[in-house]
């Protein structure tokens, strides 16, 4: 009685070889061996299931570990139940190495029409009020010459010649492993099985023709950045009669010169001067409808943040506005005239320039180093 070839020698792999190694070496082998790349071999049949055999029992940890430890483990076992219940056979385990044995055939019925996406750019002030415009989009159009059939005397199409009707044809390739046998989708038909035998001068027998349209859009008020908006029905056109595809127009909101928007919360920074900073009083402060009034109270500092209620983005679902949220910058002149320069000298001479602050700056910056409160 002969010896069983080692499984680890069938292959090619080392007894400490990891589960990689071995899938990798199965893969290889599979290829070379299978029965499909060698018809009418026997021997190629013999050694391909030699290999899946030798895989099937090295895959699994379990067995594995029996056949280290004994020198068997099972071997009909592994082509009677598991590897042919995982890989579904020969022709299954070809699929997974060699893609497949064609695409498939195209429908031939209507076909909807593709979708479509629109990048917008919108303003602020669009997203505040809400706003309608309207877009120039490039899409396909069901060619008005032959109605969309691609036919210039209206003939039912032909089927194709080429292959018969199947979309699909065989090629046979000369490769390093013997002949290979693929099927692919046919290139006279485009995978159709019909075609067109007087094709419409006007769309060259494609039924549809590029054309560009004006599509109305309305956009919401207070729709974010980078929102979608779906317009049903204007997409490219279907074929053989098929519905239209949808366009998907994404909006984007520019950035604005003064204000930054959080949420419904609008932001912005307004430089006063110093008197008023002082002395408070009314300033006026931009808002996206206009100007408004806001008052400061006397002693306002750099950095304060008012709100004004109602000035934001209104909210998409309630349409509640969100805040304007005004912070100010006191401004420092820089180009005095001489009456204003003594006004200043005498305001500081009056104790203008001392620093209002119970404790004291430095007071507070020496606690701080010596660790107090």
């Amino acid at each position: 009685m002969s010896r069983r070839r080692d499984y680890y020698e069938t292959l090619g792999v080392s007894h400490s070889a990891t589960q990689e190694e071995i899938k990798r070496a199965f893969r290889s082998l599979a290829r070379r061996h299978h029965p499909d790349v060698n018809p009418n071999d026997p021997e190629a049949e013999t050694r391909f299931k030699e290999v899946a055999e030798a895989y099937e029992v090295l895959r699994d940890p379990a067995r594995r570990r029996n056949y280290d430890r004994f020198g068997t483990a099972d071997p009909g076992a592994g082509m009677a139940g598991d590897f042919w219940q995982d890989f579904g056979g020969f022709q299954d385990l070809f699929d997974m190495f060699f893609g497949g044995r064609g695409a498939a055939v195209r429908p031939q019925g209507p076909r909807r029409g593709s979708d479509l996406r629109y990048h917008l750019h919108i303003s602020l002030e669009e997203v505040a009020s809400g706003a309608e415009r309207t877009l120039a989009v490039p899409r396909a159009e069901t060619c008005e010459q032959c109605d969309g059939t691609g036919s210039g005397s209206g003939a039912a199409p032909e089927p194709c010649r080429r292959c018969g009707g199947h979309g699909q044809v065989e090629e046979i390739a000369s490769t390093p492993f013997g002949r290979l046998s693929t099927i692919t989708t046919c290139s006279a038909c485009r995978g159709e099985g019909v075609v067109i035998t007087d094709p419409c001068q006007a769309c060259g027998g494609g039924g549809r023709r590029p054309r560009e349209a004006e599509v109305p859009v309305s956009i919401p008020a207070g729709v974010e950045d980078g929102a979608a908006l779906r317009i049903e029905g204007e997409g490219e056109a279907g074929e053989r009669g098929g519905p239209r595809g949808d366009l998907y127009v994404v909006l984007s909101v520019e950035p604005h010169e003064f204000f930054a928007r959080q949420g419904r919360d609008l932001r912005c920074e307004v430089p006063i001067p110093f008197t008023k900073a002082a002395l408070g009083g009314e300033i006026q402060v931009p808002t996206l409808e206009g100007e408004d009034q806001l008052t400061l109270p006397a002693g306002t500092q750099t950095g304060r943040s008012f709100v004004l209620r109602g000035r934001g983005l209104p909210d998409p679902r309630t349409g509640v506005r969100g805040s304007l949220h005004v912070e100010v910058r006191v401004v420092t002149p820089t180009h005095l005239s001489p009456r204003q320069k003594e006004l200043l000298a005498e305001f500081a001479s009056e104790g203008g320039d001392e620093i209002d602050d119970p404790k004291g700056w430095f007071a507070r910056v020496r606690d701080a180093l010596r660790g107090e409160d």
